[in-house]
């Protein structure tokens, strides 16, 4: 079964092309594109059209490689060894497994989604190389390895705050997702608002793509905050009237869902403020 996207998700012909080569390779699919564009959903819309279990591990600037691996709790044993506990003598009850230890035991094929790997230490990607290459890990507390039973469709996703080492990049199947176009953008609209008027639709979307292409804009409004604006514009009830009646001269209605910090609010304003001068 191939991935062509979902009735809930809308996958550009490149995109399906690399989540299907990436699982014929055998490769992880890393996942590169602005935040909001629909990079950790794709790991779960992959899960559900190819019927496969999800595994997350949502990684942070704190994550270490080897929790990912397993963690072994030497405290608790301590303390139960002080108590005379009797599991003190099984090594395996002080060992928690980590998300790739349950991805490689699953009985079946899994998705295994790595979010967001750019948040940690610079040296992560290159920890988890020899286990993400030959899908075993040894586990030096009980002097066993762990292999995996089938090898799962591995997707990492980046927001590329960091670059990543480049022994790291060549076991990857790469994909950047692009900032979808008008008309998908359109289609993807249309999955969570299926019905919307398309005056309306046309409307409120020329404007967030000006707002888009605004000269000093710190942060581009994605696709999930235009889906969040048009959530409001419909709550609201509002035509394409009440949006052109803002035009270019204002901040654009309800622009809390679309600008996100105080530097770009206060540049709208300022050519708000010029608009008006110019009359």
């Amino acid at each position: 079964m191939k991935f062509a996207g979902t009735d809930s998700y809308v996958a550009t012909e490149d995109l399906a092309v690399a989540v299907n080569a990436a699982v014929a390779l055998e490769r992880p699919l890393l996942v590169k594109g602005e935040p909001g564009t629909g990079k950790t959903e794709l790991a779960k819309q992959v899960a559900g059209a190819l019927n496969l279990p999800i595994i997350e591990w949502h990684i942070k600037s704190t994550t270490k490689a080897a929790q990912g691996l397993y963690e072994y709790d030497a405290v608790s044993r301590l303390r139960d060894s002080q108590l005379g506990d009797e599991r003190v003598h099984d090594v395996r009850n002080y060992i928690r497994k980590g998300k790739l230890w349950q991805a490689f035991e699953s009985q079946g094929k899994t998705v295994l989604l790595i979010d967001e790997i750019d948040k940690a230490d610079i040296e992560f990607p290159n920890d988890l190389l020899q286990e993400l290459d030959k899908m075993e890990f040894h586990v030096y507390e009980t002097g066993e390895t762990v292999r995996a039973r089938t090898r799962p469709v591995v997707i990492i996703t980046s927001n590329n705050e960091k670059e990543l080492p480049d022994a790291f990049l060549r076991r990857c199947f790469f994909h950047y997702i692009r900032f979808p176009d008008l008309e998908t953008m359109k289609r993807i609209v249309e999955v969570h608002f299926p019905g919307i008027k398309d005056r309306l639709l046309t409307t409120a979307l020329t404007q967030f793509y000006e707002i888009r292409e605004t000269t000093g804009l710190k942060k581009k409004p994605s696709t999930s905050e235009v889906l969040d604006w048009l959530k409001l514009l419909l709550a609201e009830d509002l035509s394409p009237e009440d949006l052109k009646r803002e035009g270019t001269d204002a901040l654009p209605r309800l622009h809390g869902a679309l600008l996100k910090n105080e530097q770009d609010v206060q540049l709208f304003e300022r050519l708000a403020f010029m608009a008006r001068r110019q009359r």
